[in-house]
């Protein structure tokens, strides 16, 4: 979700955590050597559900854009994908505290961020977007149409930021989670849903009540997997991982199975 934070208080919250257990060997090398918190296991620190990227399908199976490139480089690993779910504020300090291996979780590679965590390379572009009533599809079609509006942003996104920055004439109000967001804006106690494109466009095209009114094309994002600094084997995994998928066409046909099938 394109997602950023409260930096300071979650780092804060980190260091208490690693005082109190006195550190992690969660992702600890040795000599290069690949070390999980559970052995024959790549846990997974993410925000779910946030479709198309991360959640169950009926059978509780998890599932996802995120989720299948991840089994993938996990199954290819002789790794068994195992998911934690997580608030999104500060999740990048998942790893760090020893609550999981990685985290993938549609999440925007930031300076901010890589100053608390290692991340592969990008494995997909974002862009900010805005999601409305059908009924004012016509009417917010700028963010200037919105002024005097309220504006549902999730907490410690990169949406929350774009929209405190440029949404300056509205009401930002802030939600823990996604869910959440929606169900403000079907009930009418917001008027519009700042966030990923792909995620907005999921809801709309699901639901029939809502539309994407801007997709805003100037805010290109990149999502990658994060992982404990220096843990350099699960990150060399990680991109050697990302690079081979789309060398065997296995990506394309992941991307395929949920943005155009």
């Amino acid at each position: 979700m394109a997602r950023s934070s409260r930096l300071l208080a979650a780092v804060a919250a980190l260091s208490l955590v690693v005082a109190a257990c006195g550190g992690s060997d969660s992702s600890s090398t040795e000599e290069g050597a690949l070390s999980t918190i559970a052995e024959g296991k790549l846990t997974v620190c993410s925000d779910a559900p946030y479709e198309p990227f991360e959640f169950q399908d009926a059978d509780g199976n998890w599932t996802g854009f995120d989720m299948d490139i991840v089994r993938k480089i996990a199954e290819a690993n002789n790794l068994e994908l195992e998911v934690s779910v997580q608030p999104f504020d500060g999740i990048w300090l998942a790893p760090a505290a020893g609550t999981c291996d990685m985290v993938a979780s549609s999440m925007t590679i930031t300076p901010e961020r890589e100053e608390a965590a290692d991340f592969t390379q990008s494995y997909f572009d974002a862009f900010q977007s805005l999601l409305v009533s059908k009924a004012n599809e016509m009417t917010y079609t700028t963010l200037e149409s919105l002024a005097g509006k309220t504006i549902a942003v999730q907490t410690g996104t990169t949406g929350e930021s774009f929209a405190k920055e440029n949404a300056t004439s509205s009401t930002i109000q802030s939600f823990d989670e996604a869910s959440a967001m929606f169900l403000a804006l079907e009930s009418g106690q917001v008027d519009g849903v700042l966030q990923d494109y792909l995620i907005n466009k999921e809801r709309a095209d699901k639901q029939g009540t809502s539309v994407v009114s801007i997709k805003f094309e100037d805010t290109p994002e990149q999502y990658g997997f994060a992982v404990e600094t220096g843990n350099t084997a699960l990150l060399e995994i990680l991109n050697k991982g990302i690079t081979d998928l789309k060398a065997d066409g296995t990506y394309k046909t992941i991307y395929d199975k949920y943005f155009i099938g």
